[in-house]
């Protein structure tokens, strides 16, 4: 009867432990991950580092004079390869974070082609590998799934133009920033989450002091709920074929300034001369392919034409595309390849065919294809983020809800910038949601008598 009662009264609180581990895996992984999968990927890292490297094939054999010390004051016979050196180790709570000093013989890219077998090995979600300098790189390791309940970090470095969008598999925060990136290209299926990005994106940029112009070919039903901070709002292929020319006259203005001022690009100038930047935001930007009649193609080219045009030469203008649309291939018509060869940045979420995925990310890294294509149908949000220096990562965006971002975007209605050429197309706002009923965002000017 003892026995027994001593093993209830161990048992019991034991048991109680593992219940508690299981749940905080499951429902609270950082919870678990910083009591018990952190300290285990610590030491087995520790106790399998150096086999781990010799086994992925990341040793070189030591230099002569290393050789010589072995054989001769450590009085070894056998002389091992030489790993990484291990410069520091840092804990977070969603992995870790290892710098290391790559030897003579080994580069970046043979530590990237062993992450999947690192990973495996130290038993973590995942390693990604990133050069900090010549001759190091840092592993980070996430102990799970972070994309599975996206949190965004609390401290993400921020800048004039930098707006935090999403979270990338390494637990760090993807910024869109403007300044590195001027123009980018979003593509993804319905339900794919990719309105979602375009939430993030946009509510991020009502709170800089920027000029939102919107390219919504839809009537509107996507961005004309943002309408107290846009500067301009196109809901007609029409209407977006004169507010296109009108971007294009304000970029020739703004070079006129810059060579006033021998100036390279809008941040040169002074305050008080500097104009707004403006980001243009267009929505399915195959609605500006589709043509019907002569009429339309004629349109069609000379929108093409004009979105080149600000693809080639507006950054220095201060004026960005985020180009948005469901699909992208050769098939949409003159123009879209060259098009694309302006946007620099690639996000790409779930997608319908092959092409798209192969026009969104293949030209800039064609091993990203595939994650693309094996993005599950029931994780919208997931996408595959990259630019033109060959690097990309998996990202998902934060749930917002369309009535969270239009309530941002009236809370910061002050910091719309006065652009006189957009005023014309400057959009009405909404009483409330579904009334047709609409009242100027601009008063009128009283009349003379």
């Amino acid at each position: 009867m003892t026995d027994l009662s001593t093993l209830w009264e161990v048992g019991l609180p034991l048991a109680g432990t593992a219940g508690g581990l299981g749940y905080a895996k499951a429902r609270a992984p950082r919870v678990f991950w910083s009591l018990v999968g952190l300290p285990v990927a610590t030491t087995r890292f520790a106790v399998t580092y150096r086999s781990t490297m010799d086994v992925c094939g990341l040793t070189v054999q030591p230099s002569r004079f290393r050789a010589f010390l072995v054989r001769n004051v450590a009085r070894r016979a056998d002389v091992q390869p030489v790993p990484p050196k291990v410069r520091r180790i840092r804990a977070s709570m969603t992995g870790l974070r290892i710098t290391l000093r790559l030897p003579a013989g080994l580069e970046p890219a043979d530590v990237m082609a062993a992450s999947e077998r690192l990973r495996h090995a130290w038993g973590v979600h995942s390693v990604t590998v990133v050069t900090v300098k010549p001759g190091f790189v840092e592993l980070r390791m996430t102990g799970y799934d972070v994309l599975r309940r996206v949190r965004m970090p609390r401290h993400v470095v921020s800048g004039p133009m930098s707006v935090p969008v999403a979270l990338r598999e390494d637990g760090t925060a993807f910024v869109r920033d403007y300044l590195k990136v001027p123009h980018a290209l979003t593509l993804g299926a319905n339900q794919s989450g990719k309105s979602m990005y375009q939430r993030n994106l946009i509510a991020g940029l009502a709170r800089l002091p920027v000029a939102l112009v919107g390219i919504d070919c839809k009537r509107g039903v996507e961005q004309r709920g943002y309408a107290p901070r846009l500067s301009a709002l196109a809901t007609t292929p029409e209407e977006a074929d004169d507010l296109l020319e009108v971007l294009v006259g304000e970029m020739e203005e703004r070079f006129d300034v810059l060579s006033a001022y021998g100036a390279g690009d809008i941040w040169a100038l002074p305050d008080d001369v500097r104009p707004a930047p403006v980001v243009v935001l267009v929505d399915e930007v195959a609605e500006l392919f589709l043509v019907a009649t002569k009429k339309d193609e004629e349109r069609r080219d000379r929108m093409v034409t004009q979105l080149i045009r600000l693809g080639q030469m507006a950054r220095a203008a201060g004026i960005f595309l985020e180009v948005c649309g469901q699909r992208f291939g050769s098939d949409l018509g003159k123009g879209a390849t060259a098009l694309r060869a302006q946007l620099t940045g690639r996000t790409v979420h779930r997608v319908n065919d092959k092409q798209t995925a192969e026009m969104g990310v293949g030209d800039i890294a064609p091993d990203a294809v595939v994650t693309v294509l094996t993005i599950p149908p029931d994780r919208p949000g997931i996408a595959v983020a990259g630019d033109t220096s060959g690097g990309w990562s998996r990202i998902r965006t934060p749930q917002l809800t369309a009535a969270e971002a239009a309530a941002i975007c009236a809370a910061h209605t002050h910091l719309t910038p006065d652009l006189p050429a957009l005023t014309p197309y400057r959009p009405t706002v909404p009483v409330h949601v579904g009334a047709p009923v609409s009242v100027p965002l601009v008063k009128p000017s009283p009349a003379t008598p």
